[in-house]
């Protein structure tokens, strides 16, 4: 069998995550009808490199599986599967990969992206796609505190209870945060050998407290060393996050050629980081 890898980009709002859950709609159940079609019956297992949530979208989600009919030539099979697929679901590439690859396991690390909307009221058209938070919030103040996420941290604090990872050792590169004053949105980009269960949405909250005034803002550091969940309660909306992109290179060479971030607004990078660590 040929084991092919695509990278795909999907709308989260009508899918009820990623993974395959019976009678429900899903993306990974999605392309495995699509595949089950293409292959007259034959159960293909989709591998995905993220699990997102419901209403949790991806700008460059990775998948693979085994194909087990005839050699696909790459383009062909992404343009069949495209063919096949709802338009809320859009394969970007495809390659034919080592069997050895693992879309999850071969990972170096995943950048996640916020945005958050800052509007007063909620806007109808951006409300499946953004966080929404109706206070004024100091960006310079949520740039500092970020950079006492940066390095190598156990962020049981920041893992919704649920996962079942027991290692909640990561290591986070880089965090960018930027504000456009045009559309009135907070972005906020991390990039990490990997995350926790609902790990970003919950950094995203408590931020935000710390550009309102909420907390002080170093107060990370201290949430960080009490490995305690319950000193972060809040949780940002899942329509705001989007999964960028997922980094099967070294992570700080990644970074550098990471061009949409801009180098003057990132908060800090970590360029000697451990990445021996598990991922997810």
């Amino acid at each position: 069998m040929v084991r092919y890898k695509m990278i795909l980009s999907y709308d989260g709002y009508l899918f009820h995550g990623f993974q395959a859950q019976p009678r429900l709609r899903t993306v990974q159940g999605t392309i495995e009808q699509a595949l089950y079609k293409m292959t007259k019956g034959k159960r293909v297992v989709v591998h995905g490199a993220g699990r997102t949530d419901a209403g949790v979208h991806a700008l460059g989600q990775v998948i693979h599986f085994d194909y087990p009919c005839h050699t696909i030539a790459p383009e062909h099979m992404r343009l069949a599967l495209n063919s096949l697929m709802p338009r809320d679901i859009l394969f970007k590439s495809c390659e034919i990969v080592d069997e050895t690859f693992h879309v999850q396991y071969s990972a170096k690390g995943k950048w996640y992206r916020y945005i958050v909307d800052l509007h007063r009221f909620t806007d109808p058209f951006k409300r499946f796609y953004t966080g929404h938070y109706p206070y004024p919030v100091d960006v310079e103040k949520m740039k500092q505190a970020a950079g006492d996420l940066i390095g190598t941290h156990d962020f049981t604090s920041f893992a919704a209870s649920g996962g079942q990872i027991i290692n909640k050792v990561r290591t986070m590169y880089r965090v960018d945060i930027t504000s456009d004053p045009q559309s009135h949105e907070v972005i906020f980009d991390f990039i990490g050998s990997g995350f926790l269960y609902n790990m970003v949405r919950i950094l995203v909250a408590a931020l935000l407290e710390i550009g309102n005034g909420r907390r002080p803002v170093h107060d990370l550091k201290r949430v960080i060393l009490a490995k305690d969940r319950q000193l972060v309660r809040g949780t940002a909306p899942a329509s705001g996050l989007y999964l960028k992109q997922v980094f099967y290179q070294q992570i700080p060479t990644a970074i550098k050629n990471a061009s949409e971030l801009s180098d003057q607004n990132h908060c800090a990078v970590s360029e000697n980081a451990d990445e021996s660590h598990p991922k997810y």
